[in-house]
């Protein structure tokens, strides 16, 4: 693994107790750490971001007092500095009396100097402190070592400092999510639809099983749905659905765990029929109930048929 890769902790991991964990999330301009501050989001945290600092101890009091907010994370990058760099020290010491040391961490951003002139160059946007007229800096690498001169009282209490040099944003989230020691967990939503009433758009996988045998044709049948006894045993008897069902299994069971790697949250498998009632809604059941007991615990399986509402026309 590279140096630039790890993550290196520089104090014990937080304890199990509960309480307030709050996070101060800080570095260098174009490091990464806005995108940290959206990973923390994702994973259930309050985000701040560029509140002064003299505000945050009864921001986060209000919040987690009256809110009931137990998960915070506070941006604070060369902006906030600017205006109060001087209280730092004070609002890290004042937050660690309010919810003790092993809940409030810091978290640093950086990346090698050539790659935040080639970030910089690549988006066209201007480094924080060259528009600032207190700083009076006319180049990027000028503005890049002032700013790391500025924020050495941050990088120095850090908890852990994350290198995004070589990272891509895959990597950063999994490091972010075992340091803060949130499993990262994916549902898995099993849909199943009827193509009459519409595709439906946020499916990451769009299954047809319209070619196979339909019960709406059987008059008996009809009233019935996908999930009662009846229909199991009509689709018993053709082995082409058993055949197309282990067909899906094998391609979802094989390509869905790599999701946990992928920065996701949710994945959609949507599976669609005429109307939405038989043959989608028995493959959805049968693909769920197996696919449950093979796929990873970090995958949690759900079901939902979205023309249920339908089933009784």
């Amino acid at each position: 693994m590279s140096v630039n890769q790890i993550v290196v902790d520089k104090q014990q991991q937080p304890s199990t107790q509960s309480g307030v964990d709050v996070l101060i999330v800080s570095g260098r301009s174009g490091s990464g750490k806005t995108s940290v501050l959206n990973i923390l989001q994702d994973l259930g945290y309050y985000v701040i971001d560029n509140m002064p600092l003299s505000l945050l101890p009864a921001a986060a009091d209000k919040l987690t007092a009256d809110g009931g907010i137990d998960k915070l994370a506070l941006g604070v990058d060369i902006r906030t500095l600017q205006v109060d760099s001087a209280n730092f020290k004070k609002i890290h010491a004042q937050l660690v009396t309010t919810y003790g040391p092993d809940r409030v961490r810091i978290i640093y951003v950086t990346a090698q100097e050539p790659v935040l002139v080639a970030r910089y160059s690549a988006t066209r946007r201007v480094h924080p402190l060259m528009v600032m007229e207190s700083y009076d800096i006319k180049n990027l690498p000028s503005a890049i070592r002032k700013e790391t001169e500025t924020l050495r009282p941050i990088y120095n209490k850090a908890n852990i400092i994350i290198d995004t040099t070589t990272l891509n944003i895959h990597q950063l989230k999994d490091q972010v999510r075992e340091y803060v020691g949130i499993d990262n967990k994916i549902t898995v939503n099993f849909l199943s639809f009827g193509f009459k009433y519409g595709v439906p758009i946020d499916a990451d996988f769009v299954f047809d099983v319209r070619i196979l045998p339909n019960p709406h044709w059987e008059p008996q049948l009809r009233v019935k749905t996908g999930r009662d006894s009846e229909i199991i045993e009509f689709f018993e008897a053709f082995p082409e659905v058993n055949e197309m069902q282990n067909d899906l299994y094998q391609f979802l069971s094989r390509w869905l765990p790599d999701f946990l790697h992928n920065n996701r949250h949710t994945v959609t498998v949507a599976i669609g029929c005429t109307g939405g009632k038989h043959r989608s809604v028995f493959i959805t059941e049968q693909l769920a109930a197996q696919l449950s007991e093979v796929l990873p615990s970090e995958l949690e399986v759900k079901v939902k048929h979205r023309e249920k509402a339908h089933w009784g026309n």
